[in-house]
């Protein structure tokens, strides 16, 4: 179960036997363009990754290939050594060609050297906890996975790695990797659009599995990003805060990383602290989310407080359910525009991704 933090969003996870703040931070974000190469401001990126210490963050997302090295390296430099309390944890399965491509690599001798590469960039003799990543660029792909993830598992017996998870894997994926060797969290894409794991996050939580949602705001379209953005600004925050607050609301073993390189933007991703419970702000929250009516379906957004009057599990998944289908719909007699895409599926008025994140 999770716990509430007098500083952070959301409060803690126990992440195997490390218990971790549920807002994290990703490290991709540090790198140059298309997560390759150095980034434009080094010393403001160590300062991002310092800036997570002073924020009492306790979970932080990289990979060897984020650079590559780059991510890592500057994890090292700007918090080696490293705390008891921090975890961070990383992936292997693709490497890096010399175009920037992400080509998979899962063979045992690949892994035991991605493995190898993560030990010797982040400083560590042991690795907190390794995702194999699974599926390409486009998504989960079927397939099994026990021939790649008992290699990891044999690394795991061997003292290598402490703890394992999947990403971008299939509900059939994980229940395979699960047979082979214990997991501690799954990382997928999921946000408020795109629910496809719905049912995956609840199994999970009911078997205290950490869920680590990438791509907030992925997949959007114009309309649907009209709707969030509406309640960004009655809410006078950002839409990715909204996005946020949602996903800390929507099951307690959700784990957020988002990144930036940039320690004057921190606040900006940060889920709004004074959310709280529809039953106290709009009595009508049902009737208004039927109809879409985002404005005051905004106020159905919950950020988990110690609260006895914060409406019980039921009520809560009625509230996002509806909120959720708000969202998608907006209004429903407003006629949809046109959809225009930038290439990722981000509409009007979000900030699109300049590269695809096929991590």
């Amino acid at each position: 179960m999770s716990t509430t933090s007098p500083s952070l969003p959301g409060g803690t996870w126990p992440l195997g036997d490390l218990t971790v703040t549920r807002f994290g931070y990703g490290a991709m974000r540090l790198t140059g363009p298309g997560v390759w190469g150095p980034p434009a401001d080094r010393d403001e990126a160590l300062a991002v990754l310092r800036e997570t210490g002073k924020l009492g963050i306790t979970h932080i997302d990289t990979a060897d290939v984020y650079g590559p090295r780059v991510a890592n390296e500057l994890i090292r430099e700007a918090l080696h050594p490293y705390g008891d309390s921090l975890l961070v944890a990383t992936k292997v399965g693709a490497v890096r060609d010399e175009r920037g491509g992400w080509p998979p690599a899962r063979e045992p001798d690949q892994l035991r050297r991605q493995v190898d590469d993560n030990l010797k960039s982040l400083g560590l003799d042991r690795l907190d906890l390794v995702y194999l990543r699974l599926g390409n660029a486009e998504g989960p792909r079927a397939g099994s996975v026990a021939r790649a993830f008992e290699t990891l598992a044999e690394l795991r017996k061997q003292g290598l790695i402490r703890h394992l998870g999947v990403s971008n894997a299939t509900a059939e994926q994980v229940a395979e990797a699960q047979s082979i060797a214990p997991i501690v969290a799954v990382q997928n894409i999921y946000n408020l659009v795109h629910r496809h794991d719905d049912e995956l996050i609840d199994r999970l939580a009911a078997e205290n599995i950490a869920y680590v949602p990438f791509f907030p705001l992925g997949g959007f379209s114009p309309l649907q990003s009209e709707a969030l953005s509406a309640v960004a600004r009655r809410l006078n925050t950002t839409p990715i805060s909204v996005a946020l607050a949602w996903l800390l609301q929507r099951s307690p073993n959700i784990l957020l990383i988002p990144g930036t390189s940039s320690v004057k933007h921190y606040g900006r991703t940060w889920p709004a602290p004074a959310f709280r419970s529809v039953t106290r702000t709009s009595p009508n929250w049902r009737r208004s989310a039927a109809k879409g009516d985002v404005p005051l379906v905004s106020t159905c957004l919950v950020e988990p407080v110690n609260d006895p009057r914060k409406p019980g599990p039921r009520r809560e998944r009625a509230i996002l359910t509806h909120l959720s289908r708000a969202v998608r719909r907006h209004v429903d007699a407003k006629q949809r525009p046109r959809r225009r895409q930038d290439g990722h599926g981000v509409g009007r008025g979000l900030h699109p991704r300049r590269h695809p994140r096929p991590w």
